[in-house]
């Protein structure tokens, strides 16, 4: 299966800003700021289904 160069990049950045909001959300669950732990959180979730989407414009490319 050949990938596009696009679709790997635009994957390995939803994967940065995955590890990057889950960082954030440690961190302030660590200081007790709560309101940001829930905004980070959000984040991920909706980061999820856009890898997803991602993922599937790709596979069906070929």
């Amino acid at each position: 299966m050949k990938r596009s160069y696009l679709g790997v990049i635009l994957l390995c950045v939803v994967l940065f800003l995955n590890i990057l909001c889950t960082q954030k959300a440690v961190n302030a669950y660590y200081f007790e700021h709560y309101r940001s732990v829930i905004i980070y959180a959000v984040c991920n979730i909706l980061l999820f289904p856009a890898a997803i989407l991602i993922y599937r414009k790709e596979r069906n490319i070929r």
